[in-house]
């Protein structure tokens, strides 16, 4: 099951390489030095190209009978939605409860990356476990989405699935709920403890200040704003876009968009999808639902802005 994190953004994307003129070689030595100058090239190129999931998929809701069909089932939804009614075994993992206030009053932050190891270790799930990831693309404010950039962000090697369609999809098949009373998982003489030694990957993150250098230099990211239209009147970071989190997600389900809806989406806003595109919103939850999406799409790399408006305004402005 494991694989290289960036073998599948990689195959996607068509490398053009530098052209490399070399004159004949009477010796074995020009041969030699020809081909360590491609594999130089190519080396360089490659880690030019931020790193997106291993394997992050849709799923239907039907995979997940009977009983998980070895998915390890997270709900995004918030705890409230939990209580009332969930998939059976599936187990909370809203951004409610993984998130905080950072040292610099920065909100919606996430855990530290070992909190975040140590209470998926106490799930019982490895970096190798499959992972299927749902929400209601509404209550849970594209939290399902950004469930499934925290697991790509930790450097996850199972598949990460995310339920077309979510709880809806669920409930349309008529299968059984149940309710609960939520408890934040134990760390000690949990009957699913187990180890989760996290990868982290920082070219699916960004901070404030590197967005604000690039800019300073003159340099151009396509930024594209998912906050409400509202929100984006009442002042944005310099030369993004605006495109709702919602423009994501289409139909009675909610179901994400595919790959040539996306593209449509991109380019009627003028984002060139075949570049680099920076989402953000308030605090990365829903920016990291179209995060999701375009790396679904097997578009670009795409990087969550996590710390959003909230560290702009503390650190830049």
């Amino acid at each position: 099951m494991e694989r290289s994190v960036c073998a599948a953004s990689t195959a996607k994307r068509k490398i053009t390489e530098p052209e490399i003129r070399t004159r004949p070689h009477r010796r074995s030595t020009g041969t030699f030095t020809y081909l360590l100058r491609i594999i130089m090239c190519a080396a360089v190129i490659r880690a030019a190209v931020p790193c997106q999931a291993t394997d992050l998929q849709r799923i239907n809701a039907a995979d997940l009978k009977p009983a998980g069909h070895g998915w390890v089932i997270l709900d995004a939804r918030p705890v409230s939605r939990w209580e009332k009614g969930h998939i059976p075994g599936a187990l909370s993992f809203s951004w409610e409860t993984y998130t905080r206030t950072d040292a610099d009053g920065v909100s919606y932050r996430i855990m530290p990356t070992k909190i975040l190891a140590d209470t998926l270790g106490t799930m019982g799930i490895t970096r190798q476990t499959p992972v299927a990831v749902y929400g209601d693309a509404d209550s849970s404010w594209g939290g399902e989405g950004w469930v499934c950039w925290i697991f790509s962000l930790l450097g996850h090697q199972g598949p990460i699935g995310l339920v077309d369609g979510g709880v809806q999809s669920w409930r349309q098949l008529d299968y059984p709920m149940k309710t609960g009373k939520f408890a934040f998982p134990e760390t000690k003489n949990s009957e699913r403890q187990t180890r989760y030694v996290p990868e982290f990957q920082p070219g699916l993150i960004i901070t404030a200040h590197a967005i604000w250098k690039k800019e300073k230099s003159g340099g151009q990211r396509q930024l594209v704003d998912t906050r409400s239209t509202r929100e984006w009147i009442f002042g944005h970071l310099p030369g993004a876009v605006h495109i709702s989190w919602e423009d994501f997600f289409s139909g009675r389900l909610n179901s994400p968009l595919d790959r040539d809806a996306l593209i449509h989406l991109l380019e009627k806003n003028g984002i060139d999808p075949a570049r680099p595109v920076v989402y953000y919103c308030t605090g990365g939850i829903r920016s990291g639902y179209a995060w999701t999406v375009h790396a679904l799409s097997g578009l670009s790399p795409a990087i969550n802005f996590e710390g959003g408006t909230e560290e702009w305004n503390r650190k830049i402005h």
